[in-house]
């Protein structure tokens, strides 16, 4: 039995030390860890996942991390088990990152029937790290069938989380308008909840009458469909039950409607894509391609090409190797 089908058995079997080393391995950039990484992921096979998976994003300090912390919670109580994926920026400089986020799900990460994972984002673009999707569904083997996934909070490039996820939370933060009003639409137009955050200390009255606006402007912009705009607090007990019977109801809805089907369909063609594209660009580290491409860009850096006719010559140059 090979090192990854006995961590495969383990993780399995529900220890969460076992997944931790998976997803370690899953993030390593080392070569026995790449391949270690590669066999336990044939072992996930195509099963028919019972989860659901909801994408946490919005501007940085709406209080995602506390509300995840109070919303997970809410469903261990209801009796399932949750995964959290903290995504945190990385620096392009050390690749070093804070990974601070756990340290705000104090609650969530003392509970048994709980994984709290921090991942850096790597350079990844988008809010999410670049192994986000196998992250799942590691966890969904592992047995958890509640994912939250935090995304770092830039702004519109957060759009991306929705093609990981079947529901897209919006975190807005109370008394934010100029924050709301710089932010694009992207974002707006793929979040299926929106709840205006903080809505406590005398800003409660605030955060409905920007919900009520919020919906009103969406009932134009979204059409036909208005996601359901909630003001909260994530120190409100009550207000976090609220929320969570929300997103429940959500999950009923777009599993008796089709919707919840459709939208899977589109996340595995999303990780195809994806995975075709890293796969190109491991391509690209085989020695004799790794020269073409250097070639390619010394080409566009000193003004010999232009830089589209540098990547032209480039792709020619590969389909050509690859004929061979």
């Amino acid at each position: 039995m090979s090192k990854a089908s006995e961590l495969w058995r383990a993780l399995t079997a529900g220890d969460r030390r076992a997944l931790a080393k998976a997803i370690t391995q899953l993030e390593s950039s080392l070569a026995e860890d790449r391949e270690a990484a590669r066999e336990l992921l044939s072992y996930l096979g195509n099963p028919v996942s019972r989860s659901f998976r909801i994408g946490v994003t919005g501007v940085p300090g709406a209080g995602k991390s506390t509300l995840i912390d109070a919303l997970g919670c809410q469903a261990i109580a209801a009796g399932r088990r949750v995964a959290v994926l903290a995504i945190d920026p990385s620096s392009r400089q050390s690749g070093g990152s804070v990974l601070g986020d756990k340290t705000r799900m104090t609650r969530l990460s003392s509970e048994l029937s709980a994984f709290v994972r921090p991942s850096p984002t790597l350079g990844v673009l988008g809010g999410t790290a670049g192994r986000t999707r196998e992250v799942i569904a590691l966890c969904e083997a592992a047995g958890y069938d509640t994912v939250f996934v935090e995304t770092v909070g830039v702004g519109q490039s957060e759009e991306h989380v929705a093609s990981m996820v079947d529901c897209v939370l919006l975190v807005l933060l109370a008394g934010a308008g100029d924050e709301l009003s710089s932010m694009k639409r992207g974002v707006l137009e793929v979040a299926d909840l929106i709840v205006i955050n903080k809505a406590d200390g005398g800003r409660e009255q605030l955060a409905q009458s920007e919900a009520a606006s919020l919906r009103a402007s969406l009932s134009i912009s979204r059409g036909a469909f208005v996601p359901l705009v909630l003001a909260t607090s994530a120190e409100d007990p009550r207000a976090m039950a609220g929320l969570w019977s929300a997103l429940v109801s959500y999950q009923a809805t777009a599993e008796q409607d089709g919707s919840f089907v459709v939208r899977r369909t589109h996340q595995r063609l999303a990780w195809f894509e994806a995975a075709f594209e890293a796969g190109l660009r491991a391509a690209l580290e085989r020695p004799d391609l790794a020269r073409l491409r250097a070639a390619a860009a010394l080409r566009a850096e000193n003004g010999s090409s232009l830089p589209w006719e540098a990547a032209e010559q480039l792709v020619a140059e590969l389909l050509r190797e690859s004929a061979r």
